[in-house]
């Protein structure tokens, strides 16, 4: 007997529009299917979820003499899902000085995911 292993199955309930499909993916060996989208971007997102789930990520990083000690940093990019908490403890090694200036880059390519570090607060150096 030839039997394909069922790969995943999700129920999702959709974030791309303010609709809320719930939708219901599953992949068994090549086919794969998607019900509950009452559009395409419904069915890209239940496809990504399913095949390659990726996140947008958020944290914070100390920062040396600034007024404030942290700086709030979040990826430019979704990375994938299974990343996350790597993503999270690479971000947290770094040890940055102030000034941070919104926008700047942090940490270039971060584990090779073609996603950056970056600030989302202005942290100014404390003032004696």
């Amino acid at each position: 007997m030839n039997e394909k292993r069922k790969l995943g199955h999700k129920e999702l309930v959709c974030i791309v529009c303010p609709t809320g499909c719930r939708i219901t993916a599953d992949a068994d060996g090549d086919a794969i299917s998607i019900k509950g989208n009452t559009c395409k971007r419904g069915e890209d997102y239940a496809r990504a979820e399913l095949l390659a789930p990726m996140r947008g990520v958020t944290t914070i990083i100390p920062v040396k003499g600034g007024d404030i000690p942290f700086v709030s940093a979040k990826t430019s990019a979704p990375v994938p899902k299974a990343l996350m908490l790597e993503v999270v403890r690479a971000a947290g090694a770094l040890r940055l000085t102030a000034p941070v200036a919104i926008g700047d880059v942090l940490l270039e390519n971060v584990l090779g995911t073609g996603s950056n570090i970056v600030a989302t607060k202005k942290v100014k150096e404390r003032s004696s």
